[in-house]
């Protein structure tokens, strides 16, 4: 869990220290930058040139300084003498501009996936594109003479099993919805559109300010003992306590009854209970994304891993969490493998289940779905590596690779790796040394965990980062509009046309449409 930063404007329990910042106030008030001032220091002193007198006569210098000036003979020299000093000074003026790019040509790459197979098996599971682009987790497969029954010993549960999450989210309603509370809204010319709440608590015996800042970037929460504090803050203040950069004069109070109601949904927008993961089926010698989608029939090892899963469901009129898939005219095909993991609906697109298409090399049905996933499984019944950019799909960004040992036996074995893009972050459970387990619930434990910290792992990097900042911002605004609005309308302020209905946004408005669409 991160520690919360301390500022150097805040004491121990987030109190302001007025004695700093009073002196850091004059600081800034008569502080000159020392930088600067040795800069200017160290130029010479230049005569100051009489300008009621030709630029031809020689000047005296004050007694005070010396100076040489040699008095020039003719224009020419004194022309070539004024080039002189532009000259050094563009000299040094110059900087060095950094190497060029490097292109494919400079990079030595990685040996091709068609040079591996070519040479003595076994072959790891994963290899890496020819340039790079992606990070390997998982890369020891072979067990020690031991005993394999010692070494697959699974971790304690509480290391393997922990799911990522974002608590932030969850903080107003577990903290402020349904209890005593104040909602203010402002705009900052920074920070954009800025929803504030306030809760007054009591931890132990000691009394605290609860407070939770929304910006466009993030949302700010702290805990603040009001002991800590010199005086009693009004809301800019207490704004200014959870983040500095906020610069706003006033903050108007919230006085919507259903105000909470928007606010928890904006909170939430980033919770999701559904998840859609891609499954693809590689057998032996497959190289390329048509092989990998051209396959239609699943050998006994891969229907054991599908049922190992999940459950097999048929897609008419099924009433979970469909994934994007055709649960009513059946174009999507028509059985699908589905689960419930700790009350998180898990669609899984499953290359073989969806249809098939004749005379179509790219399979383009399957490639849609799958395509558009963000973390799929790959499941290898024998021995051939898959290498990421085998798949061209601008949102997969994480594989899961899973090759089976003794399959349908009683001794089932399955060796993984991992493999994501370089800008997402490293995420858990940790795969053991070596990374190889047994077929049980601690498997599917372990495996689960993986896809759905995978999924919001990949959020992080700048493909989704970026998205999410886009409807974070709009959500905001949205949510500002509607506190605005309403807050108006209940004061009787403001024309009949900027009134919201009741039932739209007590309903939420754009957020419950925000959330529909990801259904």
């Amino acid at each position: 869990m991160p520690q919360r930063k301390r500022s150097f404007t805040f004491g121990a329990y987030g109190g302001v220290d007025k004695t700093f910042s009073k002196a850091r106030g004059l600081w800034k008030q008569d502080g000159s930058d020392t930088r600067l001032s040795a800069t200017l220091e160290a130029q010479p002193l230049q005569p100051t040139p009489n300008h009621s007198s030709s630029p031809f006569h020689k000047h005296s210098a004050p007694a005070s300084t010396k100076t040489h000036w040699k008095k020039p003979s003719t224009t020419t020299e004194l022309f070539e003498m004024i080039e002189k000093m532009q000259g050094n000074r563009m000299d040094e003026q110059r900087c060095s501009f950094p190497p060029p790019l490097k292109t494919e040509e400079d990079y030595i790459p990685y040996p091709s996936v068609h040079e591996v197979l070519g040479r003595k098996s076994p072959f790891p599971l994963i290899l890496l594109p020819q340039f790079g682009g992606y990070w390997i987790e998982g890369t020891t497969h072979e067990l020690s003479d031991s005993g394999e029954a010692e070494q697959l010993q699974p971790p304690s549960p509480n290391s393997r099993t922990k799911l990522e999450c974002n608590t932030t989210a969850t903080l107003f309603r577990k903290h402020f919805l349904g209890k005593e509370h104040f909602n203010y809204y402002s705009m900052d010319s920074t920070l954009g559109h800025l929803v504030f709440s306030v809760k007054y608590d009591v931890i132990g015996d000691q009394e605290h300010l609860r407070l939770m800042l929304r910006t466009k970037m993030k949302t700010y929460h702290d805990v603040i003992p009001i002991s800590c504090l010199t005086e009693f803050p009004n809301v800019v203040q207490m704004a200014k306590l959870v983040c500095e950069e906020v610069n706003v004069d006033r903050f108007y109070p919230v006085l919507y009854p259903k105000a909470s109601r928007l606010i928890v949904t904006f909170d939430e927008h980033v919770i999701s209970n559904n998840f859609k993961f891609g499954v693809i089926y590689q057998k032996f010698g497959q190289t390329c994304e048509e092989e990998l989608f051209g396959n239609s029939k699943e050998s006994p090892a891969f229907v054991e891993f599908l049922e190992f899963l999940g459950e097999k469901i048929e897609l008419h009129n099924f009433k979970g969490f469909r994934g994007g898939l055709d649960v009513t005219h059946g174009q999507t095909g028509t059985e699908s493998i589905y689960c419930n993991y700790r009350n998180k609906e898990v669609m899984f697109h499953v290359s073989t289940k969806l249809p098939y298409t004749e005379g179509d090399t790219q399979q383009l049905q399957r490639k849609r779905h799958i395509g558009n996933d963000i973390v799929a499984i790959v499941f290898q019944e024998e021995n051939t590596p898959f290498v990421p950019d085998m798949i061209a799909s601008n949102f997969l960004h994480a594989y899961i690779v899973v090759q089976v040992v003794n399959p349908c036996s009683d001794d089932v074995l399955y060796k993984v790796s991992v493999t994501a893009r370089d800008d997402v972050p490293f995420f858990g459970p940790a795969l053991p040394n070596p990374a190889i387990f047994k077929k049980g619930p601690e498997f599917q434990e372990f495996l689960f965990t993986k896809l759905i910290n995978a999924e919001y792992a990949c959020y992080k990097a700048e493909k989704f980062a970026k998205l999410e900042e886009r409807t974070r911002s709009a959500l905001l605004e949205t949510l500002y509009e509607e506190l605005h609005v309403n807050s108006q309308a209940i004061m009787g302020v403001g024309g009949e046309d900027d009134k919201l209905e009741n039932g739209s946004a007590g309903g939420g408005g754009f957020f419950e449409s925000f959330k529909v669409t990801e259904k």
